[in-house]
């Protein structure tokens, strides 16, 4: 039996208080600041050097934000502390759906390489 909209309405707005969202999100600033500040530059060192390597290849402007959406996935594995030939796999993954929304499989594995220093999956 579906819910009532008037009871859905009614449970919205009560999720919705910003005056609790803003108590919450008060309480939990200083960690996620913190978190924040030990990752950023990490980030952006990463994000550095895929650009480095994009433009030594002469990739166009317009393509680098999805290449660097790419090394951001391998970057997010690495930091689940995912490594090794399970690493290599999915990278090899994420490779082939970038491959398919149609950037270049070599400079895909220039980042994966230069960058990330991983290596293709054994077959």
């Amino acid at each position: 039996m579906p819910i009532d909209p008037v009871r859905r309405i009614s449970n919205w707005d009560a999720k919705y208080k910003t005056d609790r969202i803003k108590a919450t999100l008060d309480d939990k600033r200083d960690a996620m600041f913190s978190r924040v500040t030990a990752v950023v530059p990490a980030l952006a060192a990463m994000e550095s050097q895929v650009k480095q390597v994009l433009d030594g290849l002469g990739v166009e402007t317009i393509q680098i934000p999805f290449y660097l959406a790419f090394g951001r996935e391998i970057w997010r594995l690495q930091n689940k502390d995912i490594s090794g030939e399970t690493l290599a796999i999915q990278v090899g993954h994420l490779l082939s759906k970038w491959q398919s929304r149609g950037l270049t499989q070599a400079v895909l594995e220039a980042i994966r390489t230069q960058v990330f220093n991983v290596v293709a999956p054994t077959p």
